[in-house]
């Protein structure tokens, strides 16, 4: 039997079927346009989901069940999206209204979780019951996975680590604290970090690799710029790196996990950012005679994870 899994995400619907290999035999996208009615959301997840059906050359009737990914708090008791501020979401009965259109058994899980899922599975994690997955993006999304399930916490917004703090009134975040850990080591971060430096230092190669263009700072001309030998760059990545082993530090303390993951567009620049991120979380952390040490490994699905690990719910 093959599966479907979906993420749903603010601006496109990833569809996939998926083998039981955990492999991705068809794909559909279509784009999300949120915000707009769940009826109407929930309609092109369908379409995107038969374009993927179609592609693979499978039928429903092969279909074991549909997951989804979605941004936002899912109460698993309910199969309600609670909330979820990218979609303008709040008590979307939306397993009720999914299995409306496909007839089959639907489950629902935040999109971090299930990402987390898919590598635990079927990526990095290779298997192993007890593993945390972090993704530096425009914030920084993390789920957990404990014994081989995904951790939710008593009301289903468990594993939110880019919250945690690592600056004591440090930073305003969106979610009302002050020095969140996704405001000093999300992506996001990482560009302001580089334009706070660039106003400073108008000779950096920074200015050159974004062609003299604030807005076109990414993490690519950041680490173009570091690749030149440009100083200022290396000292806002050496930093940066800073925050992301601080928080890494704080999670593999207080789980304990067998590995954590790096995800996001970061984590291709594999032992260059690798490297510094274990040498300060071993400075750091509590476990430092313990014979087992948490792997601090890439992300190896890249934006796979979320249709993967969708399609690996179940209750």
């Amino acid at each position: 039997m093959f599966r479907i899994g979906v993420d749903l995400g603010g601006t496109n619907i990833a569809v996939g079927v998926i083998d039981e290999n955990y492999k991705i035999i068809g794909r559909g996208k279509v784009k999300t346009n949120a915000p707009r009615p769940a009826e109407e959301i929930f309609d092109s997840i369908k379409e995107a989901a038969d374009i993927a059906m179609a592609e693979a050359g499978v039928s429903y009737d092969d279909v074991a069940s549909v997951g989804i990914g979605t941004p936002g708090s899912v109460n698993k008791d309910t199969g309600a999206i609670e909330f979820s501020n990218n979609l303008k979401f709040h008590n979307v009965p939306a397993k009720q209204m999914l299995e409306e259109r496909f007839g089959k058994p639907v489950y629902l899980e935040n999109d971090a979780n299930a990402a987390a899922l898919g590598e635990a599975v079927a990526g990095c994690g290779n298997g192993v019951k007890n593993f945390v997955a972090v993704t530096l993006g425009t914030g920084v999304g993390s789920g957990i996975i404990i014994d081989g399930k995904i951790y939710r916490g008593s009301n289903f917004c468990g594993g939110e680590m880019g919250h945690m703090v690592i600056n004591v009134d440090g930073i305003p975040c969106n979610c009302g604290r002050k020095g969140c850990w996704e405001k000093y080591a999300s992506a996001t971060a990482l560009v302001s970090q580089a334009v706070e430096a660039m106003e400073g230092n108008r000779d950096s190669l920074l200015w050159q690799t974004c062609e003299g263009d604030l807005n076109k700072v990414d993490g690519k001309s950041i680490f173009d710029a570091l690749d030149m030998g440009d100083a200022i760059a290396k000292a806002v990545v050496d930093r940066y790196l800073y925050y992301v082993a601080i928080g890494l530090a704080n999670v593999i303390n207080a789980l304990q996990p067998e590995a954590v993951c790096i995800g996001g567009g970061i984590s291709g620049q594999g032992e260059k950012i690798l490297k510094p991120i274990r040498d300060t979380v071993k400075a750091e952390r509590y476990s430092v005679y313990a014979d087992k040490q948490a792997a601090i490994i890439p992300a190896a699905l890249g934006n796979d994870a979320g249709i993967i690990g969708a399609a690996l719910l179940d209750d």
